[in-house]
């Protein structure tokens, strides 16, 4: 590695440092909304009934094994995150963490997320969960991150492999409504990640890395994301259409999120070089996917649907 002479070994001064230095290796808030597409997943696939007990171990099974994916992706992206300011601090390329302590400490997170899930799930959910992992280190971060400007399309098919753990873990295989929501993230992806491309696009122009700002420029990207946006609003109105998945309370979410979030990337379509505009286009995306998984979530309860249904009867009667 060409900066290997460059770097300085620093020290940790105690357990606490390492840990740290361990647990930042994991890109910890990169987790939480994969745990929360997880559960959501779970909640619509027990139509609300769910097993606490599942649920701990499905989403314990789901962050090791993410996390084991990000610890190999740092240990890949070594020689770039040097070269970016934002990344050189990080535990590997600071010399904080040796490459093959990191190997190790991925190799045991992916060993114990199998296990966990598919002794106390099942096999199906382990699998995936480690499918995801083959898929973002081999699809997204070996071939496609520093080759190609559709890195993150293709390369997205492994964010959206928790909704399919989710619904794996409850029913023990993959209904429509699973693949649905697989759909739903996996065109969420790009708008999503190239609205924050168009903001640190400097860092990979400087690296070399392909981000579609890098090769195409601020206005086509922006076309890109608004054109992904139109495609996912109608995605999302598929959920309604299983009878196992969502009714018509998260449908009316869906829609009043979607006219934001094309509201959003339009405004950014008009004005592609607003740092402003895609920064907030970036933050509504993942309180956009937050939101829609809680839609799932609260429209899934017996309770919402009891009320519904007790609302739909009076209506009923009244209009007779």
């Amino acid at each position: 590695m060409q900066h290997s002479t460059t770097w300085t070994e620093r020290r940790h001064d105690n357990l606490w440092q390492v840990a740290r230095s361990y647990w930042q290796l994991t890109k910890p808030r990169i987790i939480p909304l994969l745990l929360i597409e997880t559960a959501a997943s779970m909640w619509v696939a027990a139509q609300g009934q769910i097993d606490p007990w599942l649920v701990w171990v499905t989403l314990t099974g789901g962050w090791l094994s993410a996390a084991s994916a990000q610890v190999i992706n740092c240990v890949y992206d070594r020689d770039i995150d040097y070269d970016m300011e934002r990344t050189r601090h990080r535990p590997i390329p600071s010399g904080r963490v040796q490459v093959r302590d990191a190997l190790i400490f991925a190799a045991v997170l992916a060993i114990a997320a199998f296990s966990l899930l598919s002794l106390f799930a099942n096999l199906l959910s382990a699998c995936l969960a480690m499918a995801g992992i083959a898929v973002y280190v081999g699809v997204y971060t070996h071939w496609l991150k520093r080759s190609s400007p559709q890195n993150i399309v293709i390369g997205g098919a492994a964010g959206a492999i928790p909704p399919l753990v989710g619904w794996a873990a409850v029913t023990g295989e993959l209904g429509w409504a699973a693949w649905i929501f697989f759909a739903i993230v996996f065109i969420w992806t790009p708008p999503h990640f190239w609205a924050l491309a168009l903001l640190i696009q400097d860092d990979y122009a400087k690296v070399n890395v392909p981000m579609l700002p890098v090769v195409v420029g601020d206005e086509e990207t922006a076309e890109q994301v608004w054109r992904y946006t139109l495609m996912l609003v109608p995605l999302t109105l598929l959920m309604v259409c299983p009878p196992e998945a969502c009714g018509w309370l998260y449908g009316a979410i869906a829609l009043l999120l979607g006219a934001i979030f094309l509201r959003k990337a339009f405004a950014l379509k008009r004005c592609p070089s607003d740092r402003d505009l895609a920064r907030s286009t970036f933050k509504f995306s993942i309180f956009y996917m937050m939101l829609l998984s809680a839609a799932m979530v609260v429209d899934s309860l017996p309770v919402t649907r009891h009320a519904l249904q007790a609302v739909e009867a009076f209506l009923t009667t009244a209009l007779a």
